[in-house]
């Protein structure tokens, strides 16, 4: 099989979800059959469900794969898992881990547990901002270009943030 370009959209806000995104970047870097390309900056964004939980740190990240959206979907659900991630049916609630397929090439995938482009990706600006930091010219398959996407979704409080000197 042929690398597919995909990207990833990463969020986390309990424990140092600073870290836990670090630290997922830096894992699907060395995911088998893939290479890390590019990622971007790191985010911090309000929370988009129950607004009693703290703000998320989000980055998205763009990944040369062999690997099946399939099997894509089990290694990043694999990741989740490793980092404490319990899924318990709460919509848009914290968690320590969220790792998303955006797009997939330029497939578009419905199926029972995966739907590509990421639902709802029009309207997240912790999703277009980044993405547009690292694939400016990008087109969203049924969406259009990434550009006019932007044009379309508000900030909503999302904050790039910067890199402490090491």
């Amino acid at each position: 099989m042929s690398p597919v370009l995909a990207y990833i959209g990463i969020g986390a806000n309990l424990g140092t979800p600073r870290t836990q995104v670090l630290d997922a970047l830096g894992t699907l870097a060395g995911l088998s059959h893939s290479r890390l390309s590019r990622q971007s900056s790191l985010y911090r964004s309000p929370p988009m469900g129950p607004p009693d939980q703290p703000d998320y740190i989000n980055a998205v990240a763009a990944l040369e794969t062999r690997l099946s959206p399939s099997e894509l979907l089990r290694a990043l659900l694999e990741l989740e898992r490793r980092h404490g991630r319990v899924r318990h049916g709460e919509r848009w609630g914290p968690r320590t881990l969220d790792l998303d397929i955006l797009l997939y090439g330029d497939r578009v995938i419905r199926e029972p547990h995966l739907t590509v482009p990421h639902p709802g990706i029009q309207a997240r600006a912790f999703v277009l901002y980044p993405l547009a930091e690292i694939a400016p010219d990008l087109r969203i398959p049924g969406q259009g270009a990434l550009a006019d996407l932007l044009v379309r979704c508000p900030l909503s409080g999302l904050e790039r943030l910067v890199e402490e000197p090491a």
